[in-house]
């Protein structure tokens, strides 16, 4: 209490007169010491209330500040001395909230990103630059890249504090600025590591910049922090500049090394997130040829901003359906992203242009995998194929072999194969099918009994069935209404038997 009466003395002294301008320092040495969190909490509400009401004021030097020594020179008003070196105390400020957002406890980090962002608004409010001309923006971009900076150390996860921060995104202005801020540090910071990942670095990157909602068109942007007289005119307010900053945010971000996981993510939100809202998305077509070949869970995310790139911006693909062939393994019928693949798969097997084939070589190494597939995958891939078979009826052939899988002394197609054209798919059956007709589960010995009949014309919607679990499955038996089981094989046909069946044929005759 007698800290925080102490602050409040020196605040009315400062704003109350001049001449007590050099007890500022008091409070500046309050933020620079290593004090207590509740003095130094103290210490930065009292520089936000003094240094606000310098700005509001307008008591700060506005233009391009001279050297604190320089600013000492006789050429200059002591009205100008004095807002110069107030300015220099209020520099002093920044630097010490800016070391504060690293401090060891959060409420203190918090605190001095609020009393930053204040003086973001107020300096875009009351601008500390001085308008040269007509047409030059005056927003506090320095101020805000140093905030910036502060949400992303290199040595630890700042995701708390920068959702905290995700409340100034709103503005279209603060995003605007923030994501130029961003690349800037990006080739700043990764041109020193020599392609080495930094994992905490770019987690943060990431943290920061995903959760960005880029408008639709320019008449959704209307929340700015502050508007100049000019602002029209100011590329800040173009939906064009705006796109062209969110690309090259994220190309600068994702040309450099990522750790796994972190790849992932961002292929999980490329499509609907970032795509969308790029001027060229064709630009990321190095991003997901590498993400495509790197194989296993990274191939499959990559799936659909290729597909989008392919159908939408007619980007050509070599080899694609082979890479697409090789991504078949046991894994995909266990990985999370199960119902993302098969809903792309789905889509790239459409066409009924496709080689008979090709077609063949997925249905049949679908089947072989499905032998070792749990319950509701396999209720998911049977329809599957059997959409596969309808629209490509050349197939058929699998099914509708003369003599069947009896007919055959061994399996000519070769699993191992990478080239779907030679592995012999088409001279194979779908015996797989078949076994699982004695599977242990009733619906999917009932799924894959559909195969024994002819087909119809209609397709199977799977859209239900792509993301079906274990634990639905399981909830479904358990919630099946018990019916009476007979518990003897042979019918009773009366209670005495055959004697039974006499008496009432007797009682008929008479």
């Amino acid at each position: 209490m007698a800290r925080a009466a102490a602050l409040a003395s020196c605040l009315e002294a400062v704003l109350g007169s001049r001449r007590n301008a050099n007890r500022v320092f008091e409070i500046l040495e309050l933020l620079a010491g290593q004090e207590e969190e509740e003095d130094i909490l103290c210490a930065v509400r009292t520089c936000s209330r003094l240094f606000g009401a310098l700005l509001e004021r307008r008591e700060l030097f506005v233009g391009q500040l001279p050297a604190e020594e320089a600013s000492l020179a006789d050429n200059y008003s002591a009205e100008d001395k004095y807002k110069m070196w107030m300015r220099h105390r209020y520099n002093d400020c920044v630097d010490c909230l800016a070391e504060l957002m690293g401090h060891d406890a959060f409420q203190v980090k918090e605190l001095s990103l609020c009393t930053l962002m204040k003086f973001v608004e107020l300096e875009a409010q009351h601008p500390l630059i001085k308008v040269e001309w007509k047409g030059s923006l005056t927003f506090p971009r320095e101020l805000l890249k140093v905030v910036v900076d502060g949400l992303l150390p290199l040595n630890e996860d700042a995701s708390l504090l920068i959702s905290r921060f995700q409340e100034y995104m709103e503005y279209d202005d603060i995003r605007y600025f923030v994501i130029k801020a961003v690349t800037e540090s990006i080739g700043q910071v990764m041109q020193k590591t020599k392609e080495r990942p930094l994992p905490f670095y770019q987690q943060n990157v990431f943290s920061l910049i995903s959760p960005i909602n880029m408008p639709n068109k320019e008449s959704d942007m209307v929340k700015f922090m502050v508007k100049q007289d000019n602002w029209e005119e100011l590329k800040v307010s173009k939906l064009q500049a705006h796109k062209q900053a969110f690309e090259k945010m994220w190309l600068s971000f994702l040309k450099h090394k990522l750790p796994t996981g972190l790849y992932k993510k961002v292929l999980v939100i490329l499509h609907d997130s970032i795509l969308p809202y790029m001027n060229e998305p064709t630009l990321m077509i190095d991003f997901l040829t590498v993400a495509y070949g790197i194989g296993g869970a990274i191939s499959l995310l990559a799936l659909n901003g290729l597909f989008i790139l392919i159908h939408q911006h007619n980007l050509e693909y070599p080899d694609f359906y082979k890479k697409l062939y090789s991504l078949l393994d046991p894994s995909i019928y266990h990985v999370k992203y199960r119902a993302r693949f098969f809903h792309l798969a789905d889509l790239f097997l459409s066409s009924s242009h496709l080689p008979a084939y090709l077609v063949a070589a997925f249905i049949k190494r679908l089947s072989r995998l499905a032998l070792t597939a749990p319950p509701e995958a396999l209720l998911m891939v049977i329809p599957f194929i059997c959409n596969l078979f309808r629209r490509h009826p050349a197939c058929k052939v699998l099914v509708h072999r003369p003599n069947g899988p009896e007919g055959m002394s061994e399996d000519p197609y070769i699993m191992e194969e990478e080239e779907p054209s030679e592995s012999r798919a088409l001279e194979s059956s779908l015996w797989e099918i078949q076994s699982l007709q004695n599977h242990y589960h009733p619906d999917v010995a009932k799924a894959a009994a559909v195969l024994n009949q002819s087909l119809s014309e209609m397709e199977d919607d799977i859209s239900g069935l792509l993301e079906l679990s274990a634990y639905e499955l399981f909830d479904k038996e358990v919630k099946k209404k018990a019916v009476d089981v007979p518990l003897e094989f042979e019918q009773v046909r009366g209670l005495f038997g055959k004697k039974n069946d006499v008496f009432a044929e007797h009682f008929t005759l008479d």
